[in-house]
C-alpha cells in the first residue's frame, strides 16, 4: 500500500501533480426531461448500464424497493445522477480504483433490493450506503439516499417505527452529512443543527454503552467544531473517542487523522507530525484509499509548516512525498473534492518557495474542481491563497479583489478560523493600496474572530500583519508597544487610535478629510469617534448643521 505510494512519489515534480480528465462512468443521455416526482419504479436503465456490478434481476428489485422506502427523484437527471454513483462498472479501472468499496456497495445494494427487509433494516442499510457514499465525497448522493427519511437539509429526519439504535444512526449520519453539505454551500447555523443531531445519537449510543458508535459520534462532533475553528473543544472530543477504541482499526486511524489534523490547524505542527509518525503501522493495516489519504495530506500540512518555521530542506522535501502519496491514493478512491485540497496546498507551498507559476497552476486546479463540485467555501480558501501569492508578486490589485472574494464568501459560512486569515490577507493587500482605513478595520476584525474562537496564535499573527504592513504609515508608534501588557485587540484599537489622530491632525480637524486619507465613509469616522475614540472629538473641527428641507 505505502509502497506503491512511495513509487508515485519518486516521478519528477512537474508530472507528479497534473490534474488527470475524469471520465464519465455514464455518458450523458440527452437533454434534461422535467418530470413530475418520478420515482425509481417508473425508471429503465439505458443500455450503457446494462452490465453493472449487481445482475438485471436485481436492479429491477431496486427499483421497486427503492420505491417502497419513498426513494424519489424530481427529475431524470437526478434518477442518472444516483444510479451512476450506486451502479459501479466491472472493468479492470474500476476495480483497481475502488477495491473493497466497490464490493462493500454491491454487498450492500444485493441485500437491499430484497422486498422483505424490515423498515429499521432498510434504513440501516440507508445509512450503510450513505456513509460509503460519503466516503468517496459524493455528499448530495448520500443526502439522497436519505431522503425517504430526511427530505429537506436543515429538518429533523423521520424516526418514526425505528428502534433506538436505528435511529441514532439516522441521526448521526444525518449530522455528519449536515454539517459537510451545510459547510460546502455556506448554509447560516448548519454546524449548530449538525451538532444538535450528532450530539442527540451520542447520548443514544451512551445509554446502551456502545463504545464503538460513542467513539464514532464523538470523532464526527470533533469534525464539526473544527470546521468553526473551536479547535480545543474538538481536540477535547476526538481524544475521548481515542480513549474508548481497542480494536476498530479504521475508526482509530479516521480519529487520530482528525486530532493531528485539528493539532495542525492550532498550529502545533510538531504534535502533528508526532500523533502521525508513531501511528504509522496502523495506517498500513487499513485499505480505505480516501482515509490513507487524509494521513498523507494531513502529514504534509504539518511538513509544510515545520519547514517554514525551521527553514529545514528535509521537511519540503518530505511534505512534497506526502503530498504525492495522497494525490495518488484519492484518485483511487476516485475523491475529487480531497484532491483538490491537496492542489491548494501544493499551490500554497510553491508559493513559499517563489515558484509562483507552479503556484498558480496548482491553485487554478484546484479552484475548477471546487468550482465544479459547487464548494463556495473551499473556493473561497483558494481565493485567499492566490491573494498571498499576487501579493508576494506585487501584484497588490489582484490580491485584493481575490482577498475581498474570499472574505465575502467566508462571511456566509459558519468558518471563522478561515475567515479570519482572510482578512488578514486582505488587511495587507488594502494597506499596500494604501487603503489604511478598511486595512486597519480588516486586521481588527481578524484579531477579534481569533481571539473569540480561543486561536492565540492566529490573533497574533494578525495583530503582527497591521503593526508590519502599517509601520510607516504609523511614524507616531514604537514597535515595543507590544510589550505594554495590553492584549492584542486593545493594541489594535490603540493602533485605529493613533491612525485617526495622525489623520485629523494632518488635515486639520476636518472630518471628511480625515475620512478620505483614512480610506473609510464621513459616516464610518465620525461613529468611531462618538463611541471608541471620543477623546478624539476635541481634535475635530465643529460639524455645520445644515438648515432643514424646506
Amino acid at each position: 500500500m505505502f509502497r506503491s505510494a512511495a513509487a508515485v512519489a519518486v516521478r519528477s515534480r512537474e508530472s507528479l501533480f497534473d490534474q488527470q480528465t475524469q471520465k464519465r462512468l455514464v455518458r450523458r443521455l440527452g437533454p434534461r426531461r422535467r418530470t413530475s416526482g418520478v420515482n425509481f419504479s417508473l425508471w429503465v436503465p439505458p443500455k450503457e448500464m446494462q452490465n453493472f456490478c449487481i445482475s438485471e434481476s436485481d436492479a429491477k428489485l431496486l427499483r421497486r424497493t427503492l420505491d417502497h422506502s419513498n426513494f424519489s427523484c424530481k427529475d431524470m437527471t437526478d434518477c442518472v445522477r444516483f444510479s451512476r454513483a450506486a451502479f459501479l462498472p466491472i472493468n479492470s479501472e474500476s476495480t483497481s480504483k475502488l477495491g473493497s468499496h466497490m464490493t462493500l456497495r454491491a454487498s450492500l445494494l444485493r441485500e437491499f433490493v430484497n422486498p422483505n427487509l424490515s423498515v429499521g433494516r432498510r434504513a440501516k442499510l440507508c445509512c450503510d450506503l450513505a456513509r460509503d457514499f460519503e466516503n468517496r465525497g459524493e455528499y448530495e448522493e448520500a443526502r439522497e439516499l436519505l431522503s425517504g427519511l430526511w427530505p429537506r437539509l436543515g429538518e429533523r429526519p423521520d424516526l418514526e417505527g425505528l428502534d433506538r439504535s436505528t435511529a441514532a444512526e439516522v441521526l448521526l449520519r444525518v449530522g455528519a452529512l449536515t454539517g459537510v453539505i451545510g459547510s460546502s454551500n455556506q448554509i447560516k447555523d448548519a454546524q449548530q443543527t449538525a451538532r444538535d443531531l450528532i450530539s442527540e445519537s451520542l447520548t443514544i449510543f451512551q445509554s446502551q454503552r456502545d463504545k464503538k458508535k460513542i467513539a464514532e459520534a464523538q470523532t464526527e462532533l470533533a469534525l464539526s467544531y473544527w470546521r468553526t475553528g473551536e479547535y480545543d473543544t474538538a481536540s477535547d472530543l476526538l481524544k475521548l473517542a481515542l480513549a474508548h477504541l481497542t480494536n476498530e482499526i479504521e475508526l482509530k486511524a479516521r480519529a487520530i487523522q482528525r486530532l493531528a489534523m485539528v493539532e495542525q490547524y492550532a498550529r502545533h505542527p510538531h504534535e502533528a507530525v508526532r500523533f502521525l509518525t508513531e501511528n504509522s503501522v496502523l495506517f498500513e493495516k487499513i485499505s480505505n484509499q480516501t482515509l490513507i489519504g487524509c494521513y498523507h495530506q494531513t502529514l504534509g500540512d504539518a511538513l509544510e509548516n515545520l519547514w517554514e518555521l525551521e527553514d529545514t530542506g528535509d521537511y519540503l522535501d518530505r511534505a512534497l512525498v506526502e503530498y504525492a502519496a495522497a494525490s495518488y491514493h484519492f484518485e483511487q478512491a476516485d475523491h475529487k473534492r480531497y484532491r483538490a485540497n491537496v492542489e491548494n496546498n501544493l499551490g500554497f507551498l510553491y508559493l513559499k518557495i517563489n515558484f509562483f507559476k507552479e503556484a498558480h497552476e496548482h491553485l487554478g486546479s484546484a479552484r475548477r474542481i471546487f468550482t465544479s463540485l459547487k464548494d463556495r467555501s473551499a473556493v473561497a480558501q483558494v481565493d485567499e491563497t492566490r491573494a498571498c501569492a499576487f501579493l508576494k508578486q506585487g501584484r497588490n490589485a489582484e490580491a485584493e479583489k481575490a482577498a475581498d472574494s474570499s472574505v465575502r464568501a467566508l462571511e456566509k459560512s459558519d468558518m471563522q478560523a478561515e475567515l479570519a486569515e482572510s482578512l488578514t490577507t486582505h488587511g495587507k493587500a488594502l494597506a499596500r493600496l494604501e487603503n489604511y482605513g478598511m486595512a486597519l478595520s480588516a486586521f481588527r476584525r481578524a484579531v477579534g474572530l481569533s481571539r473569540k474562537i480561543g486561536s492565540r496564535n492566529r490573533a497574533a499573527e494578525a495583530a503582527l500583519a497591521a503593526f508590519q504592513e502599517m509601520e510607516e504609515r504609523l511614524a507616531v508608534m514604537d514597535l515595543t508597544n507590544v510589550t505594554t501588557g495590553r492584549n492584542l485587540s486593545e493594541e489594535i484599537q490603540s493602533l485605529e487610535h493613533d491612525l485617526i489622530k495622525h489623520a485629523l491632525e494632518t488635515n486639520n480637524g476636518s472630518v471628511t478629510r480625515s475620512a478620505r486619507a483614512l480610506g473609510i465613509s464621513y459616516q464610518e469616522l465620525s461613529y468611531m469617534l462618538k463611541t471608541r475614540h471620543a477623546d478624539l472629538l476635541n481634535l475635530r473641527t465643529p460639524p455645520r448643521h445644515r438648515p432643514p428641507k424646506a
